[in-house]
Order: C-alpha cells, then sequence, then structure tokens
C-alpha cells in the first residue's frame, strides 16, 4: 500500500519550471543519462522506502513495543521535516552547489536509513525518520535542476519521463517490497530490511554522482530566510506535538500552552514574510504569492485532499492488521488498487483538465468520497466476522481514479498564476503544503482513531470493537472528501489549454 503522503506528492507536483538563476547548458553535458540515473534513483529510493512504511507500521509498532502515538510519529515526522526543510534545501542547492547538497542530503539518507534499521528503541525510530525527511528535502529538490542545467530543453520531457516513470514504480512496488520483505523475514531483519537494503543503494548513487554529476550554482543565487524558516519549524512543532502527543499524556495545562503559541508563533512567521518580502523579496513564502484566487482556493483544496487521504490509509492498514490480523502481504496486495487507479486516470485529467477543472476536481474528490465511504460500509457490515478483500479492492481503485483526476489539475491551479520569478518558490509551498496537510491528518484524525480504540482496550481490543471505532473514524475523511467537493466550485473557470507536464521539483 502507498503512502499517499510521499507517493503523491511526487507523482503529482509542480509544473516543470526552472527555477531563477537556472540556465540550460548550450552544450548537453557529456554525462547527463547517467546523472539522471543517479537522481533518479535516489529519488526512487526515497519514494520506495516512504510507501513501504504505512504498510509495515503496525508490525514496527508491535516489535519495538511502542505507543500509538509512536506510531503517528514515524509518519507524521518524516513529513513534517520533508515539509519544513524542501524549500531551504532547493535553494541551498542553488547557493551553494546542486552536486554538493545532493551528495549530502544521499549521505544524510543513506545513514538515516542504517539508523531506522537498526533502531531498538522507538525514540530512535523516530529520530532516523525525522533525519530522513531532512535529507529528503536536500536530496529530491535537486533532481529538476539536474535536468534542467544539463539536458537541451528538447530532451527534457524524455528526461522527465524516465523520473517519473522510476517514481511511479517506487509506489506501487514499496508497499509491495516492504511487505514482502517484511513476510519472507529476509536474512531474519524483518521489517527492518526495508530500511537497510537503502544502505548499499544509497552508496552506489553517492559512487555514480561523484562520476557524473557536474557541479552548478544559479547565477543569481537566492537569499536564505533562516528566521523564517526557525519560525515556521517552531510554530509546526508547537501545533503538532500537543495533537499527538496530548492523548497519552492527559492533555497537560502545558501542552495546552504550547499549541496556543504554535498559533501565535505562526502568526508571527506571517508577519515576519510581509517583512522580508518588500524589503529584500527573499522571503520563505512570499506573499505574493496569495494574492491570486487559483492560488487561495487551490492550496485549500490540496490541503484537504491529502489530509484525507493520508489518514485513510493510516486506518485502514491498522484496521487490517491489528484488528482482522491480516499479514502485511495480503494488505499492500488488496490496497496495490490506489496507485492502479491514479495511473488510469491521470492521463485524462492531464489532456482534459485544463478546460474542465472545476468537474475534473468535483468528479474526482467525489469519487474519493465514494471508495471511503465503500471501505467504510464493507468494514461496518462485516463487523466481527471476514472482510471481503475484492470490496476494498473495488473500493481503494476508485478512490485512485479520483486522485488521478483531481491532483494533477490542482497542481496546474495553484501554479498558474505565480509570477515567473517566484514559480520556484510556488513548487516549494506546493509540495510542503502536502508534506504538511498529511502529516496533519494523520495527527488529527490518526488520534482521533486511537483515542478511541485504546478506549476498548487498544491493540487487544475485539474485531468487533475494531470495526466500529473504523467505520466512525473513516467518516471523518468521507467528509473530508465531500468538502472538498464542494469547495472545487470555487477554483476557477478553466482556460481551454492543455496541462504542462509535470515533475517534483522545490
Amino acid at each position: 500500500m502507498p503512502e499517499p503522503t510521499q507517493s503523491a506528492a511526487l507523482e503529482h507536483p509542480a509544473e516543470v519550471q526552472p527555477r531563477p538563476g537556472d540556465s540550460p547548458s548550450p552544450a548537453a553535458a557529456p554525462h547527463r543519462w547517467l546523472a539522471l540515473a543517479v537522481v533518479t534513483l535516489a529519488s526512487f529510493l526515497d519514494n520506495l522506502d516512504a510507501n513501504a512504511v504505512t504498510v509495515v507500521l503496525p508490525a514496527i509498532q508491535r516489535d519495538l513495543g511502542a505507543s500509538f502515538s509512536t506510531a503517528q510519529w514515524t509518519l507524521a515526522g518524516y513529513a513534517l521535516a520533508y515539509a519544513l526543510f524542501l524549500i531551504t534545501g532547493g535553494r541551498l542547492g542553488d547557493i551553494y552547489g546542486r552536486k554538493r547538497l545532493f551528495m549530502t542530503g544521499v549521505a544524510g539518507f543513506t545513514v538515516a536509513s542504517a539508523v531506522c534499521g537498526v533502531a531498538g528503541a522507538p525514540e530512535v525510530l523516530v529520530a532516523g525518520r525525522l533525519a530522513q525527511g531532512f535529507a529528503a528535502a536536500l536530496m529530491v529538490p535537486q533532481a529538476v535542476s539536474v535536468v534542467v542545467t544539463m539536458f537541451h530543453r528538447d530532451e527534457w520531457a524524455r528526461a522527465f519521463a524516465v523520473l517519473g516513470a522510476a517514481l511511479s514504480i517506487g509506489s506501487v512496488g514499496g508497499p509491495l517490497l516492504g511487505g514482502t520483505l517484511t513476510e519472507l523475514d529476509v536474512l531474519g531483519l524483518g521489517w527492518r530490511a526495508i530500511f537497510l537494503i537503502n544502505v548499499p543503494l544509497g552508496l552506489i548513487a553517492l559512487a555514480m554522482a561523484a562520476r557524473s554529476m557536474p557541479e552548478s550554482r544559479s547565477e543569481q543565487p537566492p537569499r536564505l530566510d533562516l528566521i523564517g524558516v526557525a519560525l515556521l519549524t517552531a510554530a509546526s512543532v508547537g501545533v503538532m506535538y500537543p495533537l499527538i502527543q496530548g492523548r497519552e499524556s492527559g492533555w497537560p495545562t502545558w501542552m495546552l500552552v504550547l499549541a496556543a503559541a504554535g498559533v501565535v508563533v505562526f502568526a508571527v512567521f506571517v508577519r515576519q514574510q510581509g517583512v522580508r518580502h518588500r524589503r529584500d523579496g527573499s522571503a520563505l513564502v512570499p506573499p505574493t504569492l496569495f494574492r491570486h484566487r487559483s492560488t487561495r482556493v487551490g492550496l485549500t483544496v490540496t490541503l484537504l485532499v491529502f489530509s484525507g487521504v493520508a489518514s485513510f490509509f493510516l486506518v485502514l492498514t491498522y484496521h487490517l492488521q491489528t484488528g482482522l490480523g491480516w499479514p502485511v502481504l495480503k494488505t499492500a496486495l488488496v490496497t496495490a488498487a490506489w496507485p492502479v487507479g491514479i495511473t488510469a486516470t491521470f492521463q485524462i485529467a492531464w489532456k482534459y483538465g485544463a478546460g474542465h477543472r472545476r468537474m475534473c476536481v468535483a468528479a474526482g474528490s467525489l469519487l474519493m468520497g465514494v471508495g471511503a465511504l465503500w471501505t467504510l460500509l464493507a468494514i461496518w457490515g462485516a463487523g466481527d466476522g471476514q472482510l471481503a478483500w475484492q470490496q476494498l479492492v473495488a473500493a481503494e481503485l476508485v478512490m485512485g481514479c479520483g486522485m488521478g483526476l483531481t491532483t494533477p489539475v490542482l497542481t496546474a491551479v495553484v501554479l498558474e498564476d505565480v509570477p515567473a520569478d517566484d514559480a520556484g518558490a510556488g513548487s516549494g509551498v506546493l509540495n510542503a503544503a502536502i508534506q504538511f496537510s498529511s502529516a496533519a491528518g494523520v495527527a488529527v484524525i490518526g488520534g482521533l482513531y486511537f483515542r478511541q480504540l485504546e478506549n476498548g482496550g487498544g491493540q487487544h481490543a475485539g474485531t468487533g470493537h475494531f470495526a466500529t471505532v473504523t467505520a466512525v473514524v473513516l467518516v471523518c475523511n468521507v467528509a473530508v472528501f465531500l468538502l472538498t467537493t464542494a469547495l472545487s466550485f470555487l477554483l476557477p473557470a478553466g482556460r481551454g489549454r492543455k496541462q504542462s507536464p509535470t515533475v517534483t521539483g522545490a
């Protein structure tokens, strides 16, 4: 089962536009295809690993004796670290060199994967996941720059197609590989193999990068907004920590104060961004991005979609494995229908979404709501009996078709009115918003789910209790998708032009 937090962000990200200062070489670089293979391998590893984690999360929790909040941090911590440093990671590459930052990110991701793989305590695993997210934020944004600076413009389509194909394979193969490695207990490693496999592959990527990638920097390097990063990090952690830990800690007063302080710090961040943008135009999140209705409404809808998707798969995984006792591989196989559905409808949205954006987003989000409702009814109807896997396959296929219709259109809507000078920042904000909303969905809806489970005995609750709690919480996901459907009609009308090709960018 793919973790939508990462796979969706990578498969349907921002439009291909070079950041300011990027300039393709007049003569194509001699090792450009080898360099593309390197960044593709690194991005593939990131996507593969991220997509494998959700499906093995219950096994990780049992093995480490971890709490439900640790399970939430394992997902949300990665997404939060990735979101907070994604824009800065891209700008660091522009300033200090894309090759240098790429190799730093790969090395950090490899070390962090090893830490996750040998973790003997829940806290070590969470720390490793946070480090993985930070390293990915340094590594992944450089992929677009490699294509833009090393390839002729007329080769971009082929290069991005290679990158996109590898990421799609990672989305489907990640859960299946994770399930297979865990079920087969390769070398007695169990779930640890999904992290440790990154170590030799990461070392290969480093060796290939050292040989094939030339160093490049922006001709007009941007200034770093470190104060903005610090404020946004403080605000995000201030809100996210109580959302995840508050349930287990009994909501002490200091935690409520911390959450309130997080909101205040976020207001300070918004103010600071405006001042910095007016002063020298180097704000982390330029306020000019939000002058257009397309960006404001598009981002709102995007936040809803990804918060609903991330929490849906968390809840479903725990119901199938902990509630029903399904093996990891069976869970992965059943929910593999999700990326199949995305693949089936993505091209439809790419070809016709520009002229029918409201219809595409409304239809797509409605299909996701229908799929979530179908899942809810199947679980509720089965109760403490056998759940038919065929119903889940059909429901996840419907949800995937909806996602494939929705996300390419939202990407184009969010970025269509962004000025060319802010294209890189707009792309980074979009991808960061996807990651942050995924983390928020895991924190809020996941927290509600685990609280209800704990009230009925936690992991040792009966199948009937699991079915009731899962069905009740999935109502929230259905509501999120229906709200998305309603808000889609506030999107600007289509402009009757074909979508631009998409690829991951920051």
